[in-house]
């Protein structure tokens, strides 16, 4: 098993370390201390066999081209034990998104051997002790698993005197992780071993910049496929501003998803068929609700007064609230407005979460009820199995979801674009398909995800060179994290092992 593991990154990946004499540089690289690493032994019953496994986790250090430490990477890495021709079973790399997350949320909530258990119904938390228990939901029956925490999230950082915003970025990001990629494949003599790189939210556009950085180049590691939770590749489907009419369209389905879970909509005049209703709203979308939305003001005010109580029927707010946002609903205005005449709000990550603000009138809520209802349950979770269970001896603090790398965020995809565009990653996926027969791609939704709505996601597999043959889609009655609901967890770890075998 791999202990202590270091890194030489190629040179022109990370930036080189900045101007200082040499002996200043020696004396800040000699205070880095040796990279942690502990290993353990468990087991744990999956799909109705006990499987055992050792577990790594520790530091993985990066160095520069001069053969400096510049940063280290956290990771949790599981292997079954007792395989026969190990080299060629399949290895699964799992992150977060944020930017700024660590990995702990799939870590401890979908494919790892141990997971945190959560009150079930959109309930709160609450405080501990939370339970920590075996995950029977693992797939680390039919891959090995490798959890990695970016720069800036969990334990891992910039070592040194290096600069953490050297490793914040779209394409800076990738190139860091993947170069920790090529050497635990190098390390464990995985070179031959089908790989694929698994994603939520932020970490589905990682996904798609990291497979341009690991097969864009002559030592080429191809990857079987992506698994993309939560997905969000093109940023125009959502982010709101003046002329930007294509978050409206893509949100439209969730706000009436969401409607249709409160009891805002008339159910019986789709015979309670919440598919057909949704069916309907994303027809409406496209060929109706797009073209107002375009027209903006040359629409005549008879067809406009036809487009908003079609809203109203489908979103559950009024004709009046509708036309006065110009038939644009913001999804923060839609989570403090749905409920409103019920006190309550509803949760952006998950939309079936209710909350109470102390300002009833305000025009956003005051914290996502569905984000203060399962973060310290995680966060608890994640630590304790850290340092108590697997014994990792960190004392410095870990940040499960930091700030400070999406608010320094570089999200150009190239140096010679100086003029504003928004993020789009999807055609890397289209690109790696071309490139890649075998490439497949896993798509996971919930209905009731504000921050990646899953239209938006139908969307952009549509519109950007993405094979539909090599896609396979699945929905959830969830929100963002489809995971933290016990049947969604099991239709979407079924769906994901159904996936893998296919390979």
């Amino acid at each position: 098993m791999i202990r202590n593991i270091v890194v030489a990154i190629i040179a022109y990946g990370l930036s080189a370390m900045p101007g200082f004499a040499a002996d200043k540089k020696n004396e800040e690289v000699a205070r880095v201390p040796d990279p942690v690493s502990v290993e353990k032994a468990g087991t744990v019953q999956a799909d109705g066999q006990k499987i055992s496994y050792t577990v790594i986790a520790g530091e993985t250090y990066l160095k520069n081209d001069k053969d400096k430490p510049v940063a280290s990477i956290f990771s949790t890495s599981y292997f079954r034990s007792g395989v026969k021709n190990a080299h060629k079973r399949p290895v699964l790399f799992i992150f977060n998104g944020g930017p700024g997350s660590a990995s702990i949320w799939l870590h401890m909530g979908v494919f790892g051997p141990r997971r945190v258990a959560l009150p079930q119904g959109g309930k709160d938390d609450g405080a501990p002790p939370y339970d920590i228990e075996d995950n029977p939901y693992t797939l680390l029956d039919i891959a090995d698993l490798v959890f990695i925490d970016p720069v800036g999230t969990g334990w891992s950082r910039a070592l040194g005197d290096q600069d953490p915003k050297d490793y914040w970025g779209v394409k800076e990001d990738a190139r860091s992780l993947a170069e920790f990629i090529r050497l635990w494949v190098t390390r464990n003599k995985r070179w031959n071993s089908p790989k694929y790189l698994a994603g939520e939210s932020y970490g589905t556009t990682r996904a798609a910049a990291l497979t341009k950085e690991l097969q864009g180049g002559w030592t080429d590691m191809g990857l079987n496929g992506v698994m993309l939770i939560s997905s969000i590749l093109d940023f125009q489907t959502a982010r709101f501003g003046p002329g930007n009419d294509t978050p409206h369209i893509a949100y439209l389905p969730t706000m009436a998803a969401t409607a249709w879970y409160h009891n805002k909509v008339d159910r019986a005049a789709w015979n309670n068929d919440q598919q057909a209703f949704l069916s309907e709203v994303k027809a409406f979308a496209l060929d109706k609700y797009a073209p107002a939305l375009l027209r903006g003001s040359s629409m005549a005010k008879e067809k406009q007064a036809a487009i908003i109580e079609t809203l109203s029927r489908y979103i559950g707010l009024s004709n009046t609230f509708i036309r006065n946002a110009h038939m644009r609903i913001s999804p923060f205005r839609f989570e403090k407005e749905l409920l409103r005449d019920e006190g309550k709000t509803i949760g952006r990550l998950d939309a079936r979460y209710t909350g109470e603000d102390f300002d009833e009138a305000g025009e956003t809520f005051d914290n996502d009820p569905s984000g203060y209802g399962i973060d310290s349950a995680y966060t608890a979770a994640a630590i304790d199995y850290f340092t108590r269970e697997l014994d990792v001896p960190i004392e410095r603090p870990f940040k499960v979801l930091d700030g400070k790398p999406g608010q320094n965020w570089n999200w150009s995809l190239s140096k010679n674009r100086n003029w504003p565009a928004y993020t789009n990653v999807a055609p890397w996926i289209g690109e790696a398909m071309r490139e890649n027969s075998d490439y497949r791609v896993f798509v996971a939704s919930g209905y009731y995800d504000f921050a990646t709505p899953f239209f938006a996601t139908d969307m952009t597999m549509n519109r950007n060179g993405i094979d539909a043959s090599r896609v396979s889609t699945s929905y959830y009655q969830a929100g963002h994290m489809m995971y933290v609901d016990e049947p969604s967890l099991r239709d979407v770890t079924t769906a994901m092992r159904a996936f893998l075998l296919a390979g």
